[in-house]
């Protein structure tokens, strides 16, 4: 009997259907075994297609999947119904106060982060490594989100499992970048190797989203590097020399 889809839920949440999966559940095989729901990952598109109907089913059953395009960008785009898989548009965010859709985002230790203002019924989900998060990503998100009638005092955030401090070695000038933006993000660097920093993107997305104006944030504190067996990883698969990695599903819906 296969395993069952694993949903991780956020208290700050509650109520919303929201989910961040890992790899438990799913049917891919290989190097990307489990619940990858990934487009590019070299899986086979029937797998793909499975792994995310179990997904959907298990956080809002018989909803309709929107994704996008996802390109490291702060692009926020407003959902009204999901696109084709080959016309999805190119961004990294996405808002909705239409029911009976899930938004979902797919990540490899980027963080997910999923919103909801629930007076208002309206969500947001983002997809936030660090160009996003740098870029904005999240305040694109939070602004979208008000444009459908949301206040951003009333969102509530949770930021899903991603690459932790302890797994992000970063450089010198990955460190400056972000202190040359705002001095006081040094704090989310700690002194690793002669030249090198770890970077905790988690806190820094928290971070972004607090100076936002954001009241109730939660970060599970999930490293997706260090949990193989629950997780996918871009960084841990390109340590042991694998071809391709897979990626896992965040949802929110209405």
């Amino acid at each position: 009997m296969a395993d069952p889809v694993e949903v991780i839920r956020a208290k700050v949440l509650d109520g919303v259907p929201h989910g961040f999966l890992g790899r438990r559940g799913g049917i891919s095989v290989g190097e990307v075994a489990g619940l990858n729901a990934g487009l590019g990952a070299g899986d086979a598109d029937g797998a793909v297609a499975e792994n995310r109907a179990r997904a959907v089913a298990a956080v809002l059953p018989g909803a309709r999947l929107a994704t996008v395009y996802q390109v490291h960008s702060p692009d926020c785009v407003v959902v009204t119904e999901p696109w084709p898989i080959e016309a999805r548009p190119h961004a990294d965010a996405m808002v909705t106060d239409r029911p009976g859709l899930l938004l979902g985002i797919v990540t490899a230790d980027c963080a997910p982060v999923l919103l909801a203002d629930r007076e208002a019924g309206v969500i947001g989900a983002a997809h936030a490594g660090w160009k996003g998060a740098i870029g904005g990503v999240t305040d694109r998100t939070i602004e979208a989100m008000e444009g459908l009638g949301a206040r951003r005092e009333r969102i509530a955030a949770a930021i899903g499992p991603c690459i932790a401090r302890a797994s992000y070695e970063v450089d010198d000038g990955f460190r400056e970048r972000f202190i040359a933006q705002a001095p006081a993000m040094a704090g989310h660097f700690l002194p690793g190797r002669p030249g090198r920093w770890q970077f905790d993107l988690e806190g820094y997305v928290a971070a972004r989203l607090q100076s936002a104006g954001i009241g109730a944030i939660e970060p599970l504190h999930l490293d997706t590097y260090a949990d193989e067996a629950r997780f996918f990883s871009y960084r841990r698969a390109t340590h042991l020399g694998q071809a391709n990695y897979g990626r896992q599903l965040s949802l929110i819906g209405l």
